[in-house]
Parts: structure tokens; C-alpha cells; sequence
């Protein structure tokens, strides 16, 4: 309740900047860094209204589903890339291509800035599923006296995967600021050591389920055998921790 307020110290914020991107395979389950994105664009798609008439007017209106695609831009890739886009190695310095194109999920992490902090605020983690990669144009031009290089760029296409009570989707989105803000910073590390991996786990992109379960475990005290503690009316206690 009150007044409306703009501009306040602290609500002055913007998004900026692509890093901490990743890679994954064979379902999720290998993962590799991607240096050297210059750019992730999102293109949704879709979601067009379509109109129905009767008795000479207006019916209703129609929503149409929603796809997503993005294109990655690159000065260059992993090796583990080429199956992506059609590439297969005959042998050691040999490769084909035309070849059939791999699945592929990805992870990139965007940063949040504000008037008081900078790009320092805050940051979001964006988990995407089912990508294929689309052949583009590779330009190759000669070398001058004014030096440039050859970016790379994809176009990609996406499959939803489906989600419990839920539309299915291609994306899911972390906000640290959010997180923290609720005290499940918790989760925060929970869903990043997945993703980018520990001293002792491997790296993997997790299923929608999984994030799931992963909010669940993280977000709930445990002891030291992982099992979940609770109260003495049986209820499990929360993990609240705030930064």
C-alpha cells in the first residue's frame, strides 16, 4: 500500500555482459567451457494472438505456443562443438562435414547492475535444453593492415522438455538477487556446483526434475548424513541463509 515511487537508490538497475558459459552433451551429462562468446541472442517466437469471430464479432482470442531460439556468437569453440554443427574427425586433422547435428544444452550466466553497486549487484544463470545448431555462413578473408579476425555465429533451435504443472519449456532462469533475498542462497550454490562442478563432482546440465529436487534438498536443513531435520511436529526446517 502507499504512493508510487520511481527512481529510488537502489532500483536502478539494467542487465549487461555474457559469461560463465558451458557446453553439455550425451544428455546433460558431459559438460565443457565455452570461451570466447561474444554474444547469446534470445529469439522467442510465437505466442501470436489469432482471433475468432462469430455472430459478427469478436469471439475470443487464441494464443499460439511459444518457441525459443537463440544465436551464439563466437570468435571460437570446443573442440566437442563440431558434432553440434555437422563435423566429424576421419582421423587426427581430418574432419567431415554435412554430418548429422548433435543435441546440445548450454548454461550462461548474465549480470544484473544497479545505480549503487555496478555490474557488481547481481547476476542470472540461464539453463537451456534441446538445442540444435542450424549450418551458417563461414567467412574467411584475407588478412590486411587493418587487423580483424572471423567471428563465428549459429542460429539455434530449441525442443521443450516438459515440466510438472507446468507448460513445458527450453529455459529456466536463476536470480541471485531473488534467491538471496528469499534466503535460499543455499540453492543458489546447489544449482552452480551442478552446473559448473566441485573438487569432488563432475559437472552436468539437470533436468527440470532435478532442479527441483536440488531447490528441495538445498533449500532444507540436513544432517550430516543428508537427511532432511525436522521439527518436533515433523515439519522439515527451512535453510534460511541470507547475503
Amino acid at each position: 500500500m502507499g504512493k508510487l515511487e520511481w527512481d529510488k537508490i537502489g532500483e536502478r538497475r539494467y542487465e549487461t555482459g555474457v559469461d560463465r558459459v558451458v557446453l553439455y552433451k550425451n544428455n546433460g551429462n558431459s559438460a565443457y567451457a565455452w570461451n570466447g562468446i561474444t554474444g547469446i541472442t534470445e529469439n522467442p517466437s510465437g505466442a501470436e494472438p489469432s482471433i475468432l469471430w462469430a455472430n459478427n464479432k469478436k469471439y475470443m482470442t487464441l494464443m499460439s505456443i511459444e518457441q525459443l531460439g537463440l544465436t551464439i556468437e563466437a570468435y571460437t569453440y570446443p573442440n566437442e562443438f563440431l558434432g553440434c554443427i555437422g563435423k566429424e574427425e576421419l582421423s587426427p586433422g581430418v574432419l567431415i562435414s554435412q554430418q548429422e547435428h548433435e543435441h546440445f544444452g548450454l548454461s550462461y550466466r548474465t549480470l544484473v547492475g544497479n545505480d549503487e553497486r555496478g555490474n557488481d549487484y547481481a547476476y542470472k544463470v540461464h539453463l537451456v535444453y534441446n538445442c540444435l545448431a542450424s549450418p551458417t555462413e563461414e567467412n574467411h578473408a584475407s588478412t590486411s593492415d587493418s587487423p580483424d579476425i572471423s567471428p563465428f555465429s549459429w542460429d539455434i533451435d530449441t525442443t521443450p522438455v516438459e515440466v510438472e504443472n507446468r507448460q513445458s519449456t527450453s529455459k529456466l532462469t536463476f536470480s541471485s538477487s531473488d534467491l538471496k533475498k528469499a534466503g535460499m542462497a543455499n540453492v543458489l550454490r546447489g544449482i552452480e556446483d551442478a552446473l559448473y562442478g566441485t573438487s569432488k563432482t563432475s559437472a552436468y546440465l539437470p533436468t527440470v526434475s532435478q532442479v527441483m529436487n536440488l531447490i528441495e534438498f538445498h533449500s532444507t536443513l540436513r544432517d550430516s548424513n543428508g537427511n532432511a531435520i525436522t521439527d518436533s511436529s515433523g515439519n522439515k526446517m527451512l535453510s534460511k541463509v541470507y547475503e
